[in-house]
């Protein structure tokens, strides 16, 4: 909104979500000009359901019932980090999926990151242990009590991270250049030595 020359800055709500399907972690921030506060935080816990298609479905409620409360003008999501275990990264992604579906389903815009991404963003440092980046939003966001739970401040250091990256939008155009060009120290050299 531009009104005589100067850009007005709109309050903005940001969700984070931590996916998981034993755990997952939401957190609500609120951006008034410079001013960053803390609206909510909290854990989902899923481990009591059998079912992963249940736990599913309750990702999916929390995350429109969050929504519908708080009202987030976007969505900021940790994509899932790469491990050995394929039945896991599965789960993963199916719990990040259907927490992206209940954002779509309340046409609220989503950002993903990596957790490098959340932690440098937030700490400093890529490689920031759960415990640093619990310590540091705590500060930031005038915690009194720290969370048992990391997931509910991880969600939270996603809000920050999206909101510390300048709330930029960034929509995957699906084709290689667009790729290449992003990330070129992805590119590896064909030749051999």
């Amino acid at each position: 909104m531009i009104s005589k020359g100067k850009e007005i800055e709109k309050d903005k709500i940001i969700l984070g979500v931590d996916p998981g399907t034993t755990i997952m972690g939401y957190g609500l921030i609120h951006i008034q000009k410079s001013k960053i506060s803390l609206l909510q935080f909290g854990v989902i816990h899923l481990s009591k359901y059998s079912n992963h298609g249940i736990k599913l479905s309750k990702i999916f409620e929390r995350v429109v019932q969050l929504i519908d409360e708080y009202h987030p003008d976007e969505m900021a999501i940790e994509s899932p980090f790469y491990g050995k275990n394929v039945q896991s990264m599965l789960k993963l992604g199916r719990a990040q999926g259907v927490a992206i579906a209940a954002a779509i389903s309340r046409e609220v815009p989503i950002c993903e990151y990596a957790p490098k991404k959340v932690k440098q963003s937030v700490t400093g440092n890529g490689n920031a242990s759960k415990e640093q980046v619990s310590s540091m939003l705590c500060n930031l966001l005038k915690i009194q009590e720290a969370p048992k739970l990391f997931d509910a401040t991880d969600a939270l250091a996603v809000a920050l991270c999206h909101h510390f990256q300048g709330g930029a939008l960034k929509v995957a155009s699906g084709n290689w250049s667009s790729f290449l060009k992003d990330n070129p120290d992805r590119i590896v050299s064909g030749k051999k030595k």
